[in-house]
């Protein structure tokens, strides 16, 4: 399992994958709105002058298997960033085969290159399988709201290898 960060010709992969989220999302009873995001405003959100976003793709030979949506947050009273991590995703047949671990490991990677205090994120509390998964790899749930968990690996635990 390798992973990648995205480039502009990702475009209509990484609105795939965005699909791919919204149908899982969808199953659970997380999501049922409509889509707004298109591949013109992924282009200009994500490969513009100011990406807000950025993307990572786990990958075998073969092909894409899951991505990442990540951005990171600025603390000025702690004068560090932290990572927010908006999408999580992998192809249902992959699962279990490494790839989420790939890409938090890579995460992970990411914030402690950039002296992150903490990643953080969404889960739904439906999907019981991804917080499993995420309490295998040590994050902690801090606050649940009906079915919204919010979830954080602290500072401590960036610096742990996964």
């Amino acid at each position: 399992m390798r992973v990648r960060t995205a480039i502009p010709d990702d475009v209509s992969l990484i609105l795939s994958f965005i699909k791919k989220k919204a149908e899982f999302d969808r199953n659970i009873g997380a999501f049922s709105g409509v889509l707004q995001v298109s591949e013109e405003k992924i282009r200009k959100t994500l490969f513009g002058a100011i990406p807000f976003s950025y993307v990572l793709f786990a990958e075998t030979s073969e092909s894409e298997v899951g991505f990442a949506v990540y951005g990171f947050r600025y603390s000025s009273f702690a004068g560090q960033p932290s990572i927010w991590l908006d999408d999580l995703y992998v192809d249902e047949e992959m699962r279990s085969r490494g790839a989420g671990s790939a890409l938090m490991s890579h995460l992970f990677q990411i914030a402690k290159a950039n002296d992150c205090t903490h990643l953080a994120w969404n889960a739904d509390a439906r999907n019981t399988r991804g917080l499993s998964f995420y309490h295998r790899l040590g994050a902690k749930i801090i606050e649940q709201k009906g079915n919204r968990c919010f979830l954080t690996w602290t500072a401590v635990d960036v610096t742990a290898p996964i």
